[in-house]
């Protein structure tokens, strides 16, 4: 018996604890950015909020920029959405997901930083480009799948909708200074479907 529970249920105590420490430090910063801007951001602040040390932080995150792009993804990270069959309900899922992230108490001043970071970022900037990929890859997918399906017109530049589909709601919060909501999200479906959708 003792031996079957070393065997099939005893695997120690690493990941539950990288995964505790992965989100206290995420969670430290998105709230070192909220209260205090990007400028308080360093090593020594995070690892003294999160409770960790800074070798804990470094194995994980080499640098403060990799630290950023983390807590943003925490926040803003990739979808996976199911075929509906209709471009236009996958789009809404996609809108309404990245809604319910930007209405979250201090995305706008993280999502704010991370831009700025990224217009400061030099030769780092790829990373903040690998980052958008990632975000924006599963609108891509579902206009490539609306293609395939016939309901999005072949002829879409599909890059050029996915910047389109991205854009308003950042926009709004950070350029506009005022929450999205599921209004907007709806105009949205229906500017972009107008925009890509196929005739028939």
């Amino acid at each position: 018996m003792t031996g079957e529970r070393t065997r099939g249920t005893e695997r120690g105590p690493g990941r539950p604890r990288e995964e505790r420490v992965t989100g206290a430090v995420l969670n430290a910063v998105v709230d070192l950015v909220v209260e205090q801007g990007m400028g308080a951001l360093t090593m020594d602040a995070v690892a003294a909020r999160a409770g960790v040390s800074k070798p804990a932080i470094y194995r994980r995150w080499p640098t403060k920029q990799d630290l950023v792009i983390a807590a943003a993804e925490s926040r803003v990270g990739e979808l996976s959405v199911p075929d509906l069959g209709d471009f236009r309900a996958e789009l809404r899922v996609v809108l309404t997901t990245r809604l319910e992230a930007y209405r979250l108490p201090g995305s706008a001043r993280l999502i704010a930083g991370l831009i700025g970071a990224a217009a400061e970022a030099g030769p780092g900037r790829a990373q903040y480009a690998q980052y958008t990929e990632r975000i924006t890859s599963e609108t891509r997918h579902i206009l490539e799948r609306g293609i395939a399906r016939g309901d999005v017109r072949p002829d879409t530049d599909v890059r050029a909708a996915a910047t389109l589909v991205a854009a308003p709601l950042l926009f709004r919060l950070i350029g506009e200074q005022e929450l999205p909501d599921a209004r907007l999200v709806e105009t949205l479906v229906d500017l972009v479907a107008r925009a890509v959708g196929s005739a028939s």
